[in-house]
């Protein structure tokens, strides 16, 4: 990386640690036993434990060193050379391999029930397939029930009963009135959630007006909490649904031609001007296309406070896959926004790697290894911003940082260790989620989580 990108990379972190410090300090997360606000997780208890990890490159977002890591029950108290310890410590022997902040994924969506389904993996099995990925915290999104906040939260503690990782929640705002207004101050105060998400997509569903945008985003600037938004014009893709349908394209590749990049710009754009004139932060959700990556460039380059979220999907792979003669092979690949035409990953890509972007979400186990094969190996990233884009600003921006994030004397033990000699091959005969198919399959690479 060159002089102007590092200046860039360090101006645009300066940066969000000024902004992201006015919002709510705390975020609703839990840990093995440890219940935060008035919510409770159950999770299978470990024994107390001692680690050194001996050798290893130690990374952080803005330093790397060959130092020892030594943990005690599951915090880091030590980070320097040559530690020595007595019996009854487990040693790990990390010489030539990179010791880092596990990732934390900000976008994940468990056991989540939508238009007549339910995501197949459930807060075990998509946290167990996490893990074994690199990925030691997510956060997830709750859902109203029946449009209460409360009623949401509650049923999402009761899924999260089987966790086996840290997790945390955003909560999702789909009406507004009064009662609403109120438990969304709850939700600050008392329950430590300091992010809600506002669907401009999926009408009849989860759609919200610009009516109910405005009071949401009046409301969590009062809260210091940070809006997010799902950015399609959701009238425009119904108006393109029933054009598809009309035309007789039914399949997979229906779906992107419904929901255009100018769609996803459009409504980017829209609600960085509301989010401007409401004078609040804003934070928008898989970032998909050139279009809506532009949108965001422009309002940071003006000044405004604006996050855009690349997912992985988006880096690597285009819609060409949709228009696989096998409905069962393209159906695999639909999402919202689509996954969009040869070019804009690329321009994604090259956002990533100047420091536009600050996380890095989706599909729980692949994300660090195809971050970090697309990114690190082709030199268009550095091992720091690796750090950086999987786990640190992801920590930062949602209040948990030092605690996670960081590899530093105090902070949690969330560390993973990643040979970059080693090879890692993606199959759903091998994966951790309960699905049978995966969208990455056959994909092999450089640098393994061990």
């Amino acid at each position: 990386m060159d002089s102007c990108c590092i200046a860039r990379v360090v101006l645009l972190v300066i940066t969000f640690l000024s902004l992201f410090s006015s919002l709510s300090e705390s975020n609703q997360f839990c840990d093995a036993g440890i219940g935060y606000g008035e919510a409770t997780c159950t999770v299978a208890s470990t024994s107390p434990s001692k680690i050194l990890i001996k050798g290893g490159a130690v990374v952080n977002a803005h330093h790397q060193e060959v130092a020892d890591v030594y943990i005690e029950d599951g915090i880091i108290v030590a980070v320097q050379k040559n530690i020595v310890v007595g019996d009854g410590v487990k040693i790990i022997d990390a010489t030539g391999k990179y010791v880092m902040p596990g990732g934390i994924d900000p976008h994940t969506h468990l056991a989540m029930e939508f238009m007549g389904t339910e995501t197949i993996d459930d807060f075990f099995s998509g946290q167990a397939a996490a893990l074994a990925g690199g990925t030691t915290m997510h956060i997830d999104f709750v859902i109203p029930v029946k449009g209460s906040l409360s009623a949401g939260f509650e049923a999402y503690v009761k899924k999260a009963e089987r966790a086996a990782m840290d997790y945390g929640f955003h909560m999702a705002i789909t009406r507004w009135d009064e009662t609403v207004s109120r438990e969304m101050e709850i939700m600050v105060k008392e329950k430590g959630i300091n992010s809600f998400k506002f669907f401009l997509a999926y009408k009849g569903s989860l759609m919200i007006s610009d009516e109910l945008l405005l009071e949401g985003f009046k409301k969590c600037k009062s809260l210091g909490a940070l809006p997010m938004v799902h950015a399609e014009n959701g009238d425009a893709v119904f108006e393109g649904q029933k054009r598809m349908i009309e035309l007789g394209i039914t399949g997979p590749e229906g779906h992107a031609l419904s929901r255009p990049p100018a769609l996803e710009g459009e409504a980017t754009s829209r609600a960085i001007r509301l989010a401007g004139f409401v004078n609040t932060p804003l934070y928008v959700v898989h970032v998909m296309s050139i279009d809506a990556m532009e949108e965001i460039a422009k309002a940071r380059k003006s000044g405004q406070k604006v996050i855009g979220e690349p997912v992985v999907s988006g880096l690597v792979l285009n819609d060409t896959v949709l228009w696989d003669p096998d409905f069962q092979t393209a159906a695999k690949f639909v999402m919202s926004p689509p996954i969009r035409a040869p070019g804009h990953g690329k321009a994604l890509q090259a956002a990533l790697s100047t420091g536009f972007y600050r996380c890095c979400s989706h599909r729980l186990e692949e994300r660090m290894h195809l971050v970090w094969d697309t990114m690190v190996v082709s030199g268009q990233i550095s091992v720091t911003d690796f750090v950086r884009v999987t786990s640190t600003e992801c920590a930062r921006i949602f209040n948990i940082y030092p605690r996670k994030g960081a590899i530093q004397v105090g902070s949690d033990a969330d560390i993973i260790i990643l040979n970059p000699n080693s090879s890692f091959h993606i199959s759903s005969n091998s994966h951790h989620s309960r699905s049978d198919t995966n969208v990455y399959e056959g994909r092999k690479g450089k640098g393994k989580v061990e």
